[in-house]
């Protein structure tokens, strides 16, 4: 009987066990030594992913990753060095093409969307939108100063109108259990699922002015949500998806002591006072406040720029109580 080659055995072995870690390793070196980096990087991301998947970390998975992170190595010098001879250094690549590279190179993770309740279909997968985008945005910014004195007034009066935001009645990401019914992570709602709070909009009338300029998806028992959100020092809220990839959400930062941080997908930014974010929250995300002191930012939704007038009516039509 004839003895069966190296790479003959590693087949075998493949087609019988398609999940083996191992054999997914062995065929990407055996393509790493006859130089098809190509093939090669298949072979140990597939590797990667089913290591994953099993929740392996043995000696083929620290292999595998530092096999695939050289040839990414190589791989992105290549496309950094052919950029540069074709007048494109760095310096002049785009945001979106150096976020590419990134990912080639196994630098960033790729995030999509998962939303928690519902999918609408052919919604791009955007972290963080350009305010600039939205013709509205600039009024709500101007009326920064004016929120800023209205929640500061709010805040003299003490925080015990703020009620821990995961709670039993509320949809709480599994990562934040550990919030839950504390006051780490606290809000304030003007409005909450198309609920107004009379007393609050009382004290607020200049911060609701400003937010009526928004596009607030107006839907019986589901929005708009127009809350304050006090992250207290120290506090973390874990990594976690939204509902409805329908939405964007907006934050727009008030009080923001040095050491905030927030991670939308693979971008990590600090809040500005008075300088709006807008996100895809069905992307993964999270939240640092690493001072010592209460970080507070206004959080409301708005209507996905992308969405048509009939697909608007239609999704009111679905969620409305």
């Amino acid at each position: 009987m004839t003895d069966l080659s190296p790479a003959d055995e590693t087949t075998r072995l493949l087609e019988a066990r398609p999940h083996s870690v191992r054999a997914h390793v062995l065929m990407g070196e055996q393509h790493a030594a006859k130089g098809d980096d190509q093939n090669a990087t298949y072979y140990y991301r597939r590797a990667l992913r089913l290591a994953e998947m099993q929740d392996l970390a043995d000696a083929d998975v620290i292999q595998a990753r530092q096999a695939l992170a050289r040839i990414e190595t190589r791989a992105h010098a290549k496309r950094e060095a052919t950029l540069a001879a074709r007048g494109l250094p760095p310096s002049k690549w785009s945001p979106r093409l150096a976020e590419a590279l990134d990912i080639a190179a196994g630098r960033r993770r790729l995030y999509l969307q998962e939303p928690t309740a519902f999918t609408f279909p052919g919604l791009p997968a955007v972290q963080f939108f350009d305010p600039v985008q939205f013709d509205w945005a600039p009024a709500i910014e101007a009326a920064a100063p004016a929120i800023r004195e209205e929640l500061d007034a709010l805040l003299a009066a003490g925080t015990d109108d703020f009620r821990a935001y995961v709670q039993h009645r509320t949809v709480a990401p599994e990562a934040n259990k550990a919030l839950l019914g504390k006051k780490d992570w606290s809000i304030l709602p003007l409005c909450e699922n198309g609920w107004l709070a009379p007393n609050v909009l009382d004290q607020c009338p200049r911060t609701w002015e400003a937010m009526l300029q928004a596009p607030l998806p107006r839907i019986s028992g589901w929005g708009p949500t127009v809350v304050f959100s006090l992250l207290k020092g120290g506090a973390h809220i874990a990594p976690h998806s939204g509902m409805f990839n329908t939405r964007l959400v907006c934050h727009l930062p008030l009080i923001v002591p040095a050491g905030c941080r927030f991670r939308v997908g693979n971008e990590v930014r600090e809040w500005q006072e008075g300088k709006l974010l807008i996100f895809d929250d069905t992307i993964e995300h999270e939240a640092w406040n690493e001072s010592a002191d209460d970080r507070v930012v206004l959080i409301f939704d708005i209507w996905r720029p992308e969405l048509s007038d009939q697909e608007k009516f239609e999704l009111t039509a679905l969620f409305s109580d």
